[in-house]
């Protein structure tokens, strides 16, 4: 199980590392105060979430989007947990992921011999556990369409005071899902993992691009 603090230290990571530039283990292992190895080792964690790590030791490490799938065989188990992904994202709420995962699905149906084919009641009583998934589904589709709207959010983070942020991006990099946002106590940028928010209250208040509050300013 990964501890509290290293998924803090992962998250950190990725929003280091999507900059798209090369950032050498030694550096990043003295900019988070621990050892070479250690980051090592966080990369190959980043790399098994399904990220697409770029890099070598000795020369650095950046991620790089990772969109063209290459022919894949999959097992029973792969399938049912694909079918369970699809399931999730029709029911999160979101219209543009419904129709997504829709589309998706009718795509591996049209390639996936039929007796591979899981039944839904094969899954159907995982859909109603709780846990890390349950949170990031419940407030995907809120922070979603704050982001397009461009509308303030007060949002509560397990066990931090509540923070009113202008949310900039929604984005998942391999298991991880994150929110990028401007706070407005803070006054800086933030990176919010979604299943560390407890909940997400659209505000009344929209925003516009400032210069320095910018997702572009946070990513050069």
């Amino acid at each position: 199980m990964v501890s509290a603090r290293t998924e803090d230290r992962l998250v950190r990571l990725i929003d280091r590392l999507r900059d798209g530039r090369l950032h050498r283990a030694e550096d990043l292992a003295r900019q988070f105060g621990v050892s070479p190895r250690t980051i090592y080792r966080d990369m190959g964690k980043l790399s098994a979430a399904g990220l697409s790590i770029a890099g070598t030791r000795g020369e650095g490490y950046r991620i790089i989007p990772a969109i063209t799938l290459p022919p894949l065989t999959l097992t029973a188990a792969e399938l049912e947990a694909l079918n369970l992904g699809l399931a999730v994202a029709a029911e999160v709420g979101d219209p543009a992921l419904q129709a997504a995962a829709e589309t998706l699905a009718a795509k591996f149906d049209a390639v996936l011999p039929t007796e591979t084919i899981a039944e839904g009641a094969a899954w159907a009583q995982a859909l109603r556990s709780q846990g890390k998934a349950t949170r990031v589904f419940t407030h995907l589709p809120v922070l979603r369409a704050a982001v397009q709207a461009r509308q303030k959010l007060r949002i509560a983070v397990i066990g931090e005071a509540p923070q009113v942020v202008r949310p900039l991006e929604v984005r998942n990099w391999g298991r991880f899902w994150l929110l990028t946002a401007w706070s407005e106590g803070a006054a800086d940028f933030v990176t919010l993992p979604l299943d560390q928010i407890e909940s997400a209250e659209p505000l009344p208040e929209l925003f516009v691009d400032e210069p320095s509050r910018t997702l572009a300013d946070h990513r050069p």
